[in-house]
């Protein structure tokens, strides 16, 4: 069974169909990314998805649970991590004030469980320790002490990272991680990402416009275009095919 899948997923504002009836699985151990040119319904899909945006028709399933009348933040504890083209954090707390939130976010099911607050704050020890080994492994460990108001933007998009590993999510979104980055920000990122594909156990969906990047992390390739995928399939064969060359390169088929 796959990890992630959606169903005839689509949404329409007012009469324009934004997404129209995008079904697709996505397995565990697989990082793929989602391309298409500007307007073609990629972000709109990564909202369908993450509950930010609610569904015209259509659901969302992960491990066979449907996820379509959940909200976002629900979808969150659910196991589907969500990082966005502008960083989503808490910037007058510390680096590490904001990783031990997401992982008390985390453990919040088995405080509901059974446990009471006296039990929440006997466990602080513990969700700082997790925090620390968290930042360690983004190599922010240095920074912990920091308002994230004051980091330059490449440590604010590695600090989202965290809060994905902190979540425990089983799903990682990513959409267009490295916007607004330098050049020597950038590979920080992308090398957390590949570190990420190394756990088979997890499911990376990726929105990037830069296909040197593509080609690079990407297992598989789905294109949409005006809202409706168009493509499905290995990096190679997709960017190859006549349909995405047109859409989405830009080059013009030739005439029969």
């Amino acid at each position: 069974m796959s990890l992630l899948a959606t169903k005839d997923l689509t949404i329409r504002f007012g009469g324009h169909v934004a997404v129209n009836a995008v079904t697709c699985a996505f397995q565990p151990g697989t990082l793929t990314a989602i391309v298409g040119p500007n307007g073609a319904g990629k972000t709109t899909y990564f909202n369908l998805i993450s509950g930010q945006l609610k569904a015209s028709a259509g659901t969302v399933t992960l491990n066979g649970r449907d996820l379509s009348r959940m909200s976002a933040s629900q979808r969150t504890l659910a196991g589907l991590g969500r990082a966005f083209q502008l960083t989503n954090l808490f910037p007058r707390l510390t680096v590490l004030e904001n990783v031990r939130l997401a992982v008390q976010a985390s453990r919040e099911g088995e405080h509901r469980r059974g446990l009471n607050l006296w039990s929440i704050w006997s466990d602080h020890k513990a969700l700082t320790q997790r925090a620390e080994e968290i930042l360690d492994a983004v190599a922010m460990a240095e920074k912990e002490n920091e308002l994230v108001a004051n980091l330059p933007h490449g440590d604010q998009r590695k600090l989202e990272v965290a809060l994905l590993m902190a979540l425990e999510s089983q799903v990682f979104m990513f959409d267009e991680p490295t916007a607004g980055m330098s050049a020597d920000e950038a590979p920080v990122i992308l090398n957390l990402i590949r570190k990420l594909k190394e756990d088979e156990s997890k499911t990376i969906l990726l929105v990037e416009h830069k296909m040197d990047v593509v080609r690079e992390l990407a297992d598989r390739i789905i294109v949409l275009h005006n809202g409706t995928l168009v493509a499905d399939g290995e990096p190679a064969a997709v960017i190859a095919s006549p349909i995405v060359q047109e859409a989405y390169l830009g080059i013009a088929r030739e005439a029969a």
